[in-house]
């Protein structure tokens, strides 16, 4: 994908954050206190605004109505965007939806582009992606579960899904899941025994179990994780994604750029709580004419997470760029180390600022409590911290006549 010229995505970058300041950051408030549907009609409107803006699934080339911006330029962007918990929501570029788009613009056959993937780039429908299972370590995804086995019905060829998911993102209120499963288990090789396979949410089998409570809670619609149950779920043959025993490969296209989504938006929700911390710390007074910004340890507090977030953007703008120019298999190491680096820099800023605001900090009348009930998982998803550390020190060691 092209790059955009860096003045005019300078300019891009001061209009979007000025958008999601002006018109977002209000919602927030109504959000923060009832919830997502309070802020549907509003958020309709904006995203109304963003499309006469040109803005409108900035992740996607421009072949499938997006901006053609190169990763390294929707990281920047993506940074702005996470500044807001409705960012991502109100371009099109939430996750799991952007990932999905990305994998069914790569491998989608003409049927599946029609009904499924552009309803999606048009924000007519949202989808979720099953994958994790309870039954087995998310860390080691070679242990799925989860089958679809191939048969012969009196309408063509279909699989015949079973299996247990969870911690499926947006699975409530979506329109359909792209499922991985194992479809070949004779296969030696581990990494050719899954495939993906798109599958209705309304498909008859398909039970949604519950919306998982995180720390208490539940959410909804796109702002929740689902459990979820395949009972004999029939699938038309040609709801396989791609071929057949790619079901790897198609999950690693998603995880490479969709961890540079991630690690640019826990900048952004960095710095908003950044701000959060300092205004508080210069504002709040320990005793007349004393700031709480007086106090050498919230100094060290500032002057840490301003050098840790500074460090992050660094690193991950640098990964989105090897991907951009060399491919992800070439920046595997830096994917690995961002995302631990991030993660746990994300974790540090927000305890940092919620402590500064003391017992207004863990409650609900700050965005700051939202953000760590759902971005502990930070470290979790997409690979634990402890299995992307792994990753660096082995790439180290061998450097050294270790192999590990």
């Amino acid at each position: 994908m092209p790059t955009t010229p860096a003045t005019n995505m300078e300019t891009l970058l001061s209009d979007i954050r000025a958008f999601v300041d002006n018109v977002l950051l209000p919602l927030e408030d109504t959000f923060r206190e009832d919830g997502l549907p309070a802020v549907t009609d509003a958020l309709q409107e904006a995203q109304e605004e963003v499309r006469a803006n040109g803005w409108w699934c900035p992740q996607m080339d421009e072949a499938h109505g997006g901006m053609g911006l190169s990763l390294h330029d929707f990281g920047r962007l993506s940074e702005v965007l996470g500044r807001s918990p409705l960012g991502h929501l109100a371009f099109n570029c939430q996750a799991p939806d952007a990932g999905n788009m990305e994998i069914l613009a790569d491998h989608a056959s003409d049927m599946q582009r029609s009904r499924y993937l552009d309803p999606l780039l048009d924000g007519e429908v949202r989808s979720c992606f099953a994958m994790t299972e309870p039954e087995n370590a998310g860390s080691n995804p070679k242990q799925l579960s989860t089958t679809a086995e191939r048969i012969s019905t009196d309408d063509g060829d279909a699989f015949v899904l079973n299996g247990h998911k969870w911690f499926t993102t947006g699975a409530d209120g979506a329109a359909f899941t792209i499922v991985m499963a194992v479809t070949h288990p004779e296969e030696d090789n581990p990494y050719q025994r899954a495939s993906m396979l798109i599958v209705p949410m309304d498909s008859d089998g398909l039970e949604h179990v519950r919306r998982i409570p995180i720390m208490g809670e539940e959410g909804e619609g796109w702002l929740s994780h689902s459990e979820l149950k395949f009972r004999d779920v029939t699938v038309p043959v040609d709801h396989l994604l791609g071929p057949a025993q790619h079901g790897f490969g198609i999950a690693q296209e998603r995880l490479g750029p969709g961890r540079i989504h991630h690690c640019m938006r826990w900048i952004g929700i960095c710095e908003r709580a950044f701000d959060m911390m300092c205004e508080r710390a210069a504002t709040r007074e320990l005793s007349p004419g004393t700031p709480l910004a007086s106090k050498q340890t919230i100094q060290n507090w500032v002057a840490e997470s301003r050098a840790r977030m500074d460090a992050a953007r660094l690193m991950v703008l640098d990964a989105a760029k090897t991907i951009d120019e060399e491919g992800a298999r070439a920046a595997r190491v830096d994917i690995s180390t961002i995302k631990f680096f991030v993660a746990e820099t994300l974790h540090d800023v927000l305890d940092h600022a919620i402590q500064v605001h003391g017992a207004l900090g863990v409650t609900d009348d700050t965005l700051l409590s939202f953000w760590y009930r759902h971005e502990r998982g930070a470290s979790i998803y997409d690979g634990p911290s402890e299995v992307h550390k792994s990753v660096v020190a082995r790439r180290i060691f061998k450097q050294y006549g270790i192999k590990l």
